[in-house]
Parts: structure tokens; C-alpha cells; sequence
């Protein structure tokens, strides 16, 4: 199909009529209600559950007229412009990211072809689809044919022939062939925006962090009602305290309850990780991607496009066995006419285009783009049928047998090998075999030698031929590249799953037969990312826990994958694992120190309303535990590099390594209250030492979870013990943190108190280690004992 001559029948629209109907606002921009802006950005932030909550407290307070209680509100305000200014920078490199990568259409106006952004086309402008094109609006097809791909819309990877007059859906996708279609309905008004939404549904998959998380704070938002409410009446009306005094005990316990810059740390983090990535040309259509990533055990990626450069070269042209050397040249012009007739514009046919240059087509010849369910394409003239594709698809045994050692050679190289066909009435007689070299990535073994060392295994999938596909992953240095197999083989579902597991190389792969290979590793407990750039790799793409695109792949590979690395360059994979493996590790700490407090504050508080003994500690008591133990350190514990990989189980894991510290300073304020009621130590008094106690705890976790301590992490600790023994010292500091008078008999009470937490700590942090090992050796042996 001529584009100039397309363009000379069909006019398309004038500028007039464009005009017009973008003042109607009949384009194909799709609003997103859930895209972040500024305003949005700024109200998540600051309308926040917890913020109301904050707001609340700091109104009784002032009622209370307990002003230095209100020494959280800096903290709280801090917080709230950090996450605002972060979110806002991300979403400015971002959006930019966005314009750069934006698709732009070939579009018929005024009689001529014009580049046109996907969100400037109008209804009834007439667009040029050609193969790897997403269809950016629902449309009816005016001149051409091709085929589609409507497996984001269905579900299935069925290709269905598409003639002049045959409606085409926005969101799906050409495989093969080109056409000039008219948009009938664009926007929100098409399928489009339909299909937005149901690939967001499938892109935004809360990870196990995020949920976990989310899970924490829903619990603490629940609890900390009640137990405020229980806490205040039971200090008016029990212990008869007044009004302000049973405000300012009911705050200190629900602030220390409060996971109010877990959240936050977590958007920041990601906030920033997107942003840095932005910067070295990675898109992320979903910030928490970086996470599944980075938690992944199985990397499947294709040959071509991903280990291999998006170039194809012709190499070789090969005549087959008991075919005369006088018939080479009659045979090279039959292959330069079918690929100038053939209406495929892949990566192969443009090689092919490269090497011959002659621009003779066949006439009155009608053709069948290349389909990779059938794994060729076909021309059919006046007097004969021709195909081209792969030899052991288009060939019988006895003719692939004849021609096999030569064909071996080449693919041994890492060649792929092509076949020109004439269709017989019986039989396809082979005219020429093409050997095309797709160059490994200069990258390649440098990125594959980073998963290996770091405990990925790598997938190779590809529909190429086995041997070729095995060897080019050797060349990139995959390991056990040897172990490969046909996946044409394989018949059923059963099939499938033991060869995913027991498997590297699939060669010869349908899309239906990747998908079923994502879903056999996720079905065996792996967490699974796919790589792909073309519409055959949707499917798997889809059913992974993380995708990956190239930026000169398809677009439908683009709009259906989780990341997209804009510049293909495959390396770039290394910056997104580290980054989320950073983000792993670091808010794990974090989250430990804030959980330290939460479920201390938690069981103090019940153990307050069960003995009916006023909670000891004061809001700003707890500010100052909350600034040097939690927030200070986490923040600074989040920017460091590290980058290991872990696959605890985030929840469990901070949980377990919060309880020890937790239960220590639960038992030890907990009797000192006790003691104090007994021997009528002043109220004050509890409340500064209880402060202390908390301290000691609070440095003993940060130095646990800073393990394997460096200078970074050992400045750190410095940093906030200093802090803290400078807010205990000067007197305009103790004063506003409520530690002033303290009795000489109290600070001995409390320094054996110490001497006591500290034994405490290091016992029940010995004894959580060991049982939560010996626990996991035994479900690791159960497992092992059902498995054989």
C-alpha cells in the first residue's frame, strides 16, 4: 500500500474543520480523574485522616491551655511540606517524561501526511495504523488490511482479520499489515478510556510493603478512637484528674500511637526513586513497581529487543539443497518483489528492505501480513502462492532434513534463519533461505551478570527458532543458556508448568504459551517480571507481577507494561532493581523504629486503662523520643545505599524485630508506674524517667537495625544521641520537653530501671531471632518433606 498514493485519493480533513472540533472538544485527550495535580498532590497532604486527628488534639490542647504539649505540631508541619514538595518535583520530571514520550500518529489533513500527538487527533480524522500501532480511538477501517490483536479488550490473543468497512477498537492492537482507518469516536467517548482504567487496575497491584503498611495505619486509625475515649473518661472520672491534665496524659498516649511519618516516608521514598529514575530515561506508570521489582526472583525476557539491539542485518542468502546456482538470481528477485509487496514493516522485513534495493512489487498480488500464530506471511499472485518464514514451520520433515546441517551452521552462529516458500500443490518448495544477524546488546552480559550475582534467574522466551534463540543467550552470558526446548512441544497446561520450572530457553513460543509460562512460575510461589516489546508479549506482560517495556517497541507493548525503559537501553534495569531494593530495605528499618513506638504506646495505654493508672507520659515527652529515636534516624537510614536482596516478609519482619524493643520499655515503665504508685514517687518524676527509659530502648533498636554498622550509619547514631543529651542539658530545652525537676532518688530508680532494660532487650532480642529461625528451619523441612 503507497502512502503517497493514499494520500492522493483521500484528502482527510482541512485545518477549518480540525479547528472546529477541537474547540468542541472532539479530541482524543482522556481525562484522568485520578491523575495527580498539583492541587490534588497538596490536598492529600494535608486532608489527611491522622492530620484531623493531629488538628483535634492541638484544639484541646489549646483548650487546655497545655501549650508546650504542642511540640509535635513542627514535626507534623514539616512532614506534610517535605511530602508536598517531594510529590510536586516527582510530578514535574515525570510530566516532562510524559511529553517526550508521548505517541504521535501519522494523520491525513489536507491531502497530506502530518505527525499528530495522540491527544490532538479529532473525530473523523483518517489515521495510518501500521504494525506494533495501538489504535488510539475506535475507528472504522477506509483503505488497506491488517491484523489486530484485541487481547487487552478480551482477553484472548486471537487475530482477526480486518478488511475495508470493519470496525476497529481503541486499546487494541495491529499485528500485521497497514491501513488508513476513520476515527469514529475518540476520547472518553471511546473504548479507550475503558481500557485506561481496567489496565490501571491491573498496573496498580498494591505490593506486599504497601499493603502492609496501609494495614498498620487502618489499624492504628481504628484503635487509637477508643482507646482515647476510655483513656479520657477513665482520668476525669476515676482518678479524678482535671480536665487539662486528663487532656494532656490521653494526647501523650495517642501521639505515641500514631504511625504519623510511616506513610509519608514511603510516598517520599517512592516519590524520589521515580524521580531519579525519570532522569535516566525510565518511565514508571506505577510508582510501587519499583518495589515488585525489586523483590523479583524470575526476569523472563524476550531475544529480540531485549538481549539483542532493535537492528536486524542480512548476513547470508543461501540456496537450499537441489536447487541450481543458475536459479540464485531469479530467487533473489521473487524475495525483492514479496517483501515490496508485503505490507509487514517489522524489524526482519526492514532488514530485508535494507539488503534489497530494488522498489519492484508484485502486481495484482494480494498479501497476508506475517501473523505470529502462524509464523509466516503469504503473497498469492496470478500464477503461484509464496510464503516466507521459518524453515521447520513452512518446510515438511523430509525437505528441513535435506537442508538441516546447513541450516545448523547458521543457527549455531545465532543467526536466524528464513525461508522463501512456492506453495505447490502438495508440498512448499523452498526458493532461499536468509540468514539475518540480530547483534547482542552491547550491555547485555554486563546486566545478565548483575542478575545472576544478584539471585534473579533469567527466562529467555522467545518465537524464534530454539538453537538460535540458545545461542544468543549464551553469547549474553545467561546461565545454563545449554538447557533450552521447543515449546511447540509442549501441548497442554501440564506440559508447560514442568517445562517452566525445570527449563531456561523456550524457543518457538505462542503469546498464549508465554502467558501460561508467567502463570506456571507465579503458581510455584516466584514473583515474576516480563520484558517484552511487541503485541505477542501483552499477554505474559499482563499476568507478571512486574512489566517491563522497551521505549522502541510497540506501542500497545508501551501502554500495557508497568515500566518503560524510553531509551531501550536494557541496563537501566540495574538502576530500577537497586532503587527498589533500597526502598525495601531502608523503610524496613524505618518501619521497625516506628512500630517500636506504636505498639509500646499501644499496650501502655491498655495497661493504663486495665490498672486504671494515668498514662506517664506527655505529649511532648514523646515528640522528643519520636524526633531522635524514629524520625530523625529513619529519614537518614532511607537515603543509604542498599541494595540487597531480601524476601522476608515485610510485616512479619518488622513486627518481629519491633516486639523485643517493644515489650522491653511496655514492662519496664510499666513497673516503674507501678512502683511509683507504691512508693509515691511524684507524677513528674514517672514521666521524666519513663522518657529516659524509652530513650535507652529506642537507641538500643536503631543500633540493631543499622546492622552491619558503618561510618554512615554509625554517624547517625551519634547525631541523634547527641540531639537528645542536648535537649536533656540546656535548660530552655528541658524545660519545654517537661524534664526539669528531677529528684536525685528518682534518677537512681531510673538508672537501675536501665541496667534492667538493657539485660531485658538483649534477652528477648536473642530469643525472637532464634525461635523465628527455628521456625522457618522447620516450615522449610515440612515444605521439603510434602514437596518429595
Amino acid at each position: 500500500m503507497n502512502e503517497k498514493m493514499i494520500a492522493n485519493k483521500i484528502s482527510g480533513l482541512s485545518s477549518k474543520e480540525v479547528e472546529e472540533r477541537l474547540k468542541n472538544g472532539q479530541n482524543n485527550k482522556m481525562v484522568d480523574e485520578n491523575a495527580a495535580t498539583t492541587s490534588s498532590i497538596i490536598r492529600q497532604n494535608i486532608f489527611t485522616y491522622f492530620n484531623l486527628i493531629f488538628a483535634i488534639i492541638s484544639l484541646l490542647l489549646l483548650i487546655a491551655g497545655s501549650f508546650k504539649s504542642l511540640t509535635f505540631l513542627p514535626v507534623i508541619i514539616i512532614n506534610i511540606i517535605i511530602g508536598i514538595t517531594q510529590q510536586l518535583r516527582s510530578k514535574k520530571v515525570l510530566d516532562q517524561l510524559n511529553v517526550i514520550s508521548k505517541s504521535s500518529y501519522q494523520v491525513i489533513r489536507d491531502g497530506k501526511y502530518q505527525s499528530v500527538p495522540i491527544d490532538e487527533l479529532v473525530l473523523d480524522d483518517i489515521i495510518l495504523l501500521d504494525e506494533g500501532r495501538q489504535i488510539p480511538a475506535d475507528a472504522t477501517l477506509v483503505d488497506g488490511k491488517v491484523a489486530v490483536n484485541e487481547s487487552l479488550l478480551t482477553g484472548e490473543e486471537d487475530e482477526i482479520e480486518k478488511v475495508i468497512g470493519s470496525d476497529l477498537k481503541s486499546g487494541s492492537s495491529i499485528i500485521s499489515g497497514k491501513c488508513l482507518a476513520k476515527l469514529t469516536a475518540v476520547g472518553n467517548d471511546s473504548y479507550a478510556a475503558k481500557l485506561t482504567q481496567k489496565a490501571k487496575e491491573v498496573k496498580h497491584k498494591k505490593t506486599d510493603m504497601i499493603r502492609a503498611i496501609e494495614g498498620i495505619i487502618k489499624f492504628a486509625g481504628i484503635i487509637i478512637i477508643p482507646i482515647g475515649i476510655t483513656l479520657f473518661s477513665q482520668s476525669l472520672f476515676l482518678n479524678h484528674k482535671t480536665f487539662s491534665d486528663s487532656i494532656v496524659s490521653t494526647v501523650g498516649a495517642l501521639i505515641g500511637m500514631i504511625p504519623e511519618g510511616l506513610y509519608l516516608l514511603v510516598t517520599v521514598a517512592l516519590a524520589v526513586s521515580a524521580m531519579k529514575l525519570a532522569r535516566k530515561k525510565v518511565l514508571l506508570h506505577d510508582m510501587k513497581s519499583i518495589e515488585s521489582l525489586a523483590r523479583v526472583d524470575i526476569l523472563c525476557v524476550d531475544k529480540t529487543g531485549t538481549i539483542t539491539a532493535n537492528k536486524m542485518t542480512v548476513t547470508d542468502l543461501i540456496l537450499p539443497e537441489h536447487v541450481n546456482q543458475a536459479d540464485l538470481t531469479a530467487n533473489q528477485e521473487i524475495l525483492s518483489k514479496y517483501i515490496n509487496t508485503i505490507p509487514d514493516s517489522n524489524i526482519t522485513m526492514l532488514a530485508l528492505r535494507e539488503y534489497f534495493t530494488s522498489k519492484e512489487a508484485f502486481k495484482n498480488a494480494e498479501a497476508t501480513p506475517f501473523s505470529s500464530k502462524v509464523k509466516y506471511s503469504q503473497i498469492k499472485t496470478e500464477n503461484t502462492t509464496y510464503r516466507l518464514g521459518a524453515p521447520d514451520i513452512l518446510l515438511s520433515q523430509e525437505k528441513l532434513a535435506i537442508n538441516q546441517t546447513k541450516l545448523t551452521q547458521y543457527a549455531s552462529d545465532g543467526k536466524r534463519i528464513l525461508v522463501l516458500v512456492e506453495m505447490t500443490k502438495d508440498n512448499a518448495v523452498p526458493l532461499l533461505f536468509v540468514a539475518i544477524r540480530n547483534d547482542i546488546r552491547a550491555n547485555a552480559k554486563e546486566i545478565f551478570s548483575f542478575f545472576n550475582e544478584n539471585d534473579v534467574a533469567i527466562k529467555v522466551i522467545s518465537g524464534d527458532n530454539t538453537l538460535t534463540v540458545s545461542k544468543i543467550a549464551n553469547q549474553a552470558g545467561i546461565l545454563d543458556s545449554e538447557n533450552y526446548i521447543d515449546a511447540s512441544t509442549l501441548k497442554t497446561k501440564e506440559d508447560i508448568e514442568k517445562a517452566a520450572l525445570s527449563h531456561t530457553i523456550f524457543g518457538r513460543v505462542t503469546p498464549e504459551q508465554k502467558k501460561d509460562l508467567v502463570l506456571a512460575l507465579k503458581k510455584n510461589k516466584y514473583k515474576v517480571a516480563m520484558t517484552g516489546d511487541g503485541v505477542n508479549d501483552i499477554l505474559a506482560m499482563k499476568e507478571a507481577d512486574c512489566s517491563i517495556a522497551m521505549g522502541s517497541g510497540s506501542e500497545a507493548a508501551r501502554q500495557a507494561a508497568q515500566v518503560v525503559l524510553l531509551d531501550s537501553d536494557f541496563s537501566r534495569m540495574k538502576d530500577i532493581v537497586s532503587q527498589g531494593r533500597q526502598i525495601i530495605n531502608n523503610i524496613t528499618r524505618s518501619a521497625t523504629l516506628f512500630l517500636y513506638k506504636n505498639i509500646f504506646s499501644m499496650l501502655l495505654a491498655i495497661f493504663s486503662i486495665i490498672t486504671i493508672f494515668t498514662y506517664p507520659l506527655a505529649p511532648t515527652q514523646v515528640s522528643l523520643i519520636s524526633m531522635f529515636n524514629i524520625g530523625v534516624p529513619a529519614f537518614l537510614l532511607s537515603l543509604e545505599t542498599n541494595t540487597a536482596k531480601k524476601n522476608q516478609n515485610f510485616l512479619k519482619k518488622t513486627i518481629l524485630t519491633a516486639l523485643p524493643a517493644s515489650l522491653t520499655s511496655f514492662s519496664a515503665i510499666a513497673c516503674l508506674v507501678v512502683f511509683g504508685q507504691l512508693f509515691d514517687i511524684p507524677q513528674n518524676d514517672i514521666g521524666i524517667a519513663s522518657t529516659y527509659l524509652l530513650a535507652i530502648v529506642g537507641f538500643l533498636i536503631l543500633r540493631n537495625v543499622s546492622r552491619p554498622l558503618n561510618k554512615y550509619k554509625i554517624s547517625i547514631f551519634i547525631t541523634c544521641f547527641a540531639g537528645f543529651i542536648i535537649c536533656c542539658l540546656i535548660p530552655p530545652l528541658r524545660s519545654l520537653f517537661m524534664l526539669n525537676e528531677f529528684s536525685n532518688e528518682s534518677m537512681v530508680l531510673c538508672l537501675i530501671f536501665a541496667l534492667a532494660e538493657v539485660t531485658v532487650m538483649r534477652t528477648l532480642t536473642f530469643l525472637f531471632e532464634n525461635v523465628t529461625n527455628c521456625l522457618s528451619k522447620c516450615r522449610l523441612a515440612i515444605q521439603k518433606l510434602f514437596a518429595d
